[in-house]
Order: structure tokens, then C-alpha cells, then sequence
């Protein structure tokens, strides 16, 4: 099996566990203030793409 197969299958798996990780904690952050939501869905809307930049290097062989 390919590298690049490998690396679409994970990232296509941990994405959509991180999805769901962050929907359901999303649930939780509705409650409160909308000062501390903002940080929250920052943090969680560029969290996903330090991993998958990872995974883009080793599919393609590159050291980072």
C-alpha cells in the first residue's frame, strides 16, 4: 500500500474524529460567554492542521 493511500485514509479518519470531537465539545462552549467561545473555535479551526501537515510530509517523503 501506498504512502499517499495511507496518509488520505488517516487523515480522512482523524479528521472526522476531530470533527467530532469538536462538535461535541462545541455543545459545551454554546453555554458560555461569547469572549471565551471566539478563542475556543480559533484554536479549534487551526488545530486540525499542524497534524495533517505532518501527514502531507511523511506521505510525500520530505523532512519537515
Amino acid at each position: 500500500m501506498s504512502r499517499i493511500l495511507i496518509a488520505c485514509l488517516a487523515g480522512f479518519a482523524g479528521l472526522l474524529t476531530y470533527l467530532g470531537m469538536v462538535l461535541w465539545a462545541g455543545d459545551h462552549v454554546q453555554q458560555w460567554h461569547w469572549a471565551l467561545q471566539v478563542p475556543f473555535y480559533v484554536a479549534a479551526g487551526f488545530a486540525w492542521v499542524f497534524p495533517v501537515r505532518s501527514l502531507m510530509f511523511w506521505a510525500a517523503r520530505r523532512p519537515r
